[in-house]
């Protein structure tokens, strides 16, 4: 009776599972390359806004702390929800849910370049303050004229084109968080539940890797459209006169955030096709635990409310985080993501003031050396999982490996620099205002930045007491003479004289980059970890809960501490229309040291909770053995289900 059972079974199988394998929705393989497309697209809006935060800041005069948390403002959204959809896990069609999140980021990235398109023209410093082209910050004595244009032009500024700015992107972020919710969580958990436990840390070193290519994707965008005018597209190219490497450039920055809505959009549509559930990868698991996946859903789905939901909520959530393993891996998680904001968010800025790189440049280092590398090491991370077949024991000390080496690496970054140049009235501090530009009558607020022919920096030609300019063919400024502050032959050159770092940039990028290759072993053991060291039915559960300490812990709170650190360095900031705006000068000094040690404390703080992981597991291990109960397989930290005790009963 048992063969004829064993013999109805398979019919069924005859003529199903070949039809539904013949389709690419039913494999887990191309469930894998749909979803890293789509997280290369929605990371891409990240990376983007990450990448043009500088500019955005420039654009429309934010603090660093202002912009951090603008930055940061998308994991709001993401926060409030992420645990409850993520509980939800195999209750709701997965697929579907993945697909409407990217569909609602798709609109959060057309929102997020409206400001541009609903405001006017950039306004900087010396198109406010000067009636003309020529003259433009000049000593003059005769200032009352210019005095009128400069108030006439800041009456028309004070309209309020700006004053919604900063909401509208804070909307904009904050819908771009909510549709991100059900992507990641979602993924991984639908990836774990159908992938061979041979495969399944592959398939999350390959995920890992690519979403890591949407940072970089994103940065490289950046880099590449921050070299066109903020207004290209409303102003003709001769009447734009400032140029890329001018500290008051502005990017087009809004043009991204177009291309990754439509990229978004089309990565959304293959998730309307995939089945709730798909055939097991493992041959030997297909025919069995496919059928018995469905009537466990269908059991879930019909008995479970959304009110036991809530009543069952606290009891799981305290039942998730009583594990001591899982508790320390994402806390050590926690530290290395709020390492990464702060890279991620200020570190092309650190670059472009440190070294006296253009914004474009100082992208370009981080999303084509730094993330690149961080992809390679996160893909070699899962191979090694797979190819040495780590337990979870394995796993904790390849990560406390990678995080000690990686403390080696980054602390030497905080002796690679120099101090601020020379800049008068500015730096060093305290210096006495120069007689020789008295009676210039030189705006408080000008910033026009000029090299001097004796290596000091003045912040305008007026300041450096200039009352004569040299144009070229194209009506821009080449040299400004007839300085009297200037000592030797009284000419200044436009633009920064610079910190005088730039030949330190090599070593301090290729040491960045070998720090972001070591940490990045870590990600994919670590994720491991934690997916086998909770049951089975917890397991969406679980990565949600991760993903929102992520938020609350590290990446929310992070930008914004970046941000107020980097303000505390501020020596010189800028006015437009007797207001404040964004920072012109920093004590490079203390913006290195601040910056990079703040970095070096969190790395610190994940070594010692992979240390603490070490330990634990030892103590379990000693602790089972006296009691006579050891561990079977390398990842088996969870007692076995009831369905894969009866799976190897059938099998003996």
């Amino acid at each position: 009776m048992g063969a004829n059972d064993l013999k109805i079974n398979p019919d069924p199988a005859e003529f199903r599972p070949p039809a539904q394998r013949r389709s690419l929705f039913y494999s887990v393989k191309f469930f894998v390359f749909c979803h890293s497309l789509l997280q290369l697209a929605q990371l891409l809006v990240s990376g983007y806004m990450k990448s043009s935060i500088s500019t955005i800041e420039r654009r429309y005069g934010f603090n660093s702390q202002k912009s951090g948390l603008l930055a940061s403002f998308n994991e709001v959204g993401n926060t409030i929800l992420i645990v409850f959809v993520s509980f939800l896990g195999s209750r709701v069609h997965r697929p579907r849910c993945i697909g409407g999140g990217a569909l609602l980021a798709c609109l959060a990235s057309l929102i997020m370049s409206l400001p541009h398109f609903l405001g006017g023209l950039y306004e900087y410093t010396d198109s406010i303050n000067s009636s003309g082209v020529n003259s433009s910050s000049l000593c003059q004595s005769e200032s009352p004229v210019s005095t009128s244009s400069s108030n006439q032009s800041c009456s028309g500024q004070q309209g309020g084109d700006q004053e919604g700015v900063y909401p509208l992107l804070l909307m904009g972020q904050l819908l771009l968080g909510i549709g991100a919710v059900p992507i990641q969580p979602f993924g991984i958990s639908y990836i774990d539940d159908h992938a061979s436990r041979k495969n399944s840390p592959l398939y999350l070193g390959i995920l890992l890797a690519v979403t890591s290519i949407g940072p970089a994707v994103g940065f490289i965008s950046g880099s590449l459209m921050l070299r066109f005018y903020v207004d290209f597209d409303k102003l003709s190219e001769d009447k734009i006169q400032l140029h890329h490497k001018d500290l008051r450039w502005v990017g087009a920055w809004w043009l991204g955030f177009l291309v990754a809505s439509g990229l978004l959009f089309l990565a959304a549509l293959p998730y309307l096709f995939f089945p709730r559930s798909i055939p097991k990868e493992n041959e030997d698991e297909d025919v069995e635990s496919t059928p018995d996946c469905k009537q466990q859903l269908q059991q879930t789905d019909s008995e479970t409310s959304f009110l036991q939901f809530l009543k069952s909520f606290p009891r799981i959530a305290l039942r998730t985080l009583r594990s001591p393993i899982y508790l320390l891996v994402v806390l050590a998680q926690v530290n290395l993501a709020a390492l990464l904001s702060g890279l991620a968010t200020f570190m092309s800025k650190f670059i472009e003031r440190q070294f006296t790189q253009t914004v474009s440049f100082s992208i370009m280092m981080i999303g084509g050396v730094c993330i690149p590398l961080a992809v390679l090491g996160t893909v070699l991370g899962g191979v090694l999982m797979r190819r040495l077949s780590l337990s979870v024991g394995g796993a904790s000390k390849l990560c406390t490996a990678a995080i000690l080496l990686c403390i080696l690496s980054s602390t030497p970054l905080l002796f690679i620099g120099c101090s601020t140049q020379n800049v008068t009235e500015v730096f060093p501090q305290g210096s006495a205002v120069l007689s020789c530009s008295a009676g210039c009558r030189c705006p408080a607020e000008a910033f026009n930045p000029v090299c001097g022919s004796d290596g000091v920096e003045f912040r305008s030609p007026c300041h450096a007491g200039c009352s004569n300019v040299q144009i070229d063919a194209s009506n821009k400024p080449t040299n400004y003479t007839e300085c009297e502050c200037v000592g030797g032959l009284g000419v200044a050159s436009p633009g920064t004289c610079g910190s005088g770092c730039s030949n330190l940039l090599l070593p301090f990028v290729a040491l960045l980059g070998v720090t972001s290759f070591i940490a990045s072993f870590s990600q994919t053991p670590s994720v491991m970890m934690i997916l086998r060291t909770v049951p089975a039915e917890d397991k969406s559960f679980a990565v949600g809960v991760q993903y929102m300490l992520f938020r609350v812990l590290a990446f929310m709170p992070g930008p914004v501490l970046y941000g107020s650190v980097i303000d505390s360095t501020c020596i010189w900031w800028g006015r437009k229309c007797s207001k404040k705006t964004s920072c012109q000068y920093y004590d490079l000094d203390r913006f290195r040291q601040r910056f990079l040690g703040l970095q070096v404390v969190f790395v610190c703080g994940a070594l010692l909770c992979f240390m603490l992981t070490i330990v634990v597991l030892r103590r379990r291990a000693g602790q089972m053995e006296t009691e006579g109960k050891g561990v079977k397989g390398g990842y088996a930290m969870v007692s076995a289900s009831s369905k894969e005790k009866e799976l190897e009963g059938i099998k003996t």
